[in-house]
């Protein structure tokens, strides 16, 4: 820039600074404007988007899809042309490159011109720029494979307090009972004849951190015959699982422990109606997760009887049907009400189920044993 040049620049600064605007209140107004309306975006993505719901980060799962912030996805897409040995390009030689080449502007880029029209190349580089920025986190949304069961997260208290209550009847109510009221366990290998206390008393929830339950569960008590649970130490339950079984026997078992308003019922298994008509998927799905699936699935010792699903219970078993529509002689009837039959011995085995809860088995199958609740 020459001596010309920097007198021209001077003058038009002068004369800008003279005809300019006060910094109170005219900038100070525009900024509050920008500003509130920022605030104003921020507010409607948390309340209209919110954050994508994805399990708790666990290093032991491998099918987790590690992932940037959508503003670091070109970066996170431009290593898939970077594999291997050729990876320490695309993660450190590349980005220290561009840092070094904005810190280094002012000393190569001495254009003094400032409209665009007169800086077609820096213009025409950083378009460049932009749009491969742009088309790398395209392809990284479109290419890059959703979460699996990212959907199925529980996020509030009542769904975490479900989901604690279906792990448990499926991993734990073998050995420690339905509500947690122990006894002696049968049908075990190992632990046969073995008295389990119960775990839903004040001695263990009084006693116990959710820190303590989390580590018994995820580690177990090998030396009392809990094997662990956790996947990292080749279980099958995930740090949300545990999170959510521990939340499930804090709220459940703990009465110390306040249940907010709508969780209460979270659990409950549906009332019925003097002339109600009972169905499977209403009344008999949530007794037969708490009671029984947790024997009757697949790898326990249970004559192939499975109870996880309709087609199961009706179809399932070396001494098929257990259940007749109708007919309350039916094997499964006979067992709930204690009876010793070829088809195996009172079930649940460690505790009996109480009248109630048989009564609406008794009404399913008399109304016919249905799938659906009538319409």
């Amino acid at each position: 820039m020459n001596d010309l040049q920097k007198a021209q620049y001077k003058e038009k600064y002068l004369r800008a600074k003279r005809n300019g605007e006060k910094f109170f209140p005219d900038s100070l107004y525009r900024d509050m404007l920008v500003m509130f309306a920022i605030f104003l975006l921020l507010v409607g993505l948390a309340a209209f988007v919110g954050v994508a719901a994805e399990p708790k980060a666990d290093p032991s799962d491998t099918a987790y899809i590690p992932r940037p912030e959508w503003y670091f996805l070109f970066l996170f897409e431009m290593l898939k042309f970077f594999p291997g040995s050729l990876e320490w390009v695309g993660t450190t030689v590349i980005p220290v490159a561009a840092v070094f080449a904005l810190l280094l502007l002012p000393f190569y880029d001495k254009n003094p011109a400032r409209h665009w029209k007169k800086r077609k190349f820096a213009i025409g580089f950083m378009s460049v720029v932009v749009a491969a920025m742009v088309f790398l986190t395209i392809r990284a949304v479109v290419t890059t494979p959703a979460q699996e069961n990212a959907g199925a997260v529980a996020t509030t208290l009542p769904a975490q307090i479900s989901a604690g209550q279906d792990i448990y009847s499926v991993q734990c109510a073998e050995c420690h009972g339905a509500e947690g009221e122990g006894g002696v366990i049968k049908g075990v290998k190992g632990l046969e004849g073995y008295k389990m206390k119960a775990i839903n008393s004040q001695d263990e929830m009084y006693t116990r951190m959710d820190d303590t339950l989390y580590n018994i569960v995820e580690y177990g008590q090998p030396d009392l015959g809990m094997p662990p649970f956790g996947k990292a130490f080749g279980g099958e339950l995930s740090r949300s699982d545990i999170d959510n079984l521990v939340t499930f026997m804090r709220y459940t078992w703990d009465n110390r422990v306040e249940v907010p308003k709508g969780a209460a019922q979270t659990n409950a298994i549906p009332a019925l109606g003097p002339n109600d008509i009972p169905s499977y998927d209403v009344n008999i799905a949530p007794i037969v997760k708490r009671y029984c699936v947790s024997c009757h699935r697949p790898g326990k010792e249970n004559n192939n009887y499975y109870m996880g699903s309709y087609s199961d219970l009706m179809n399932s078993g070396d001494h098929k049907p257990n259940i007749v529509a109708g007919d309350l002689n039916s094997n499964l009837i006979r067992m709930l009400h204690g009876e010793k039959i070829e088809a195996g011995g009172a079930m649940p085995p460690t505790k009996a189920l109480s009248p109630d809860l048989i009564s609406i088995f008794e009404r399913w199958v008399k109304a016919g044993a249905p799938e659906k609740p009538a319409k």
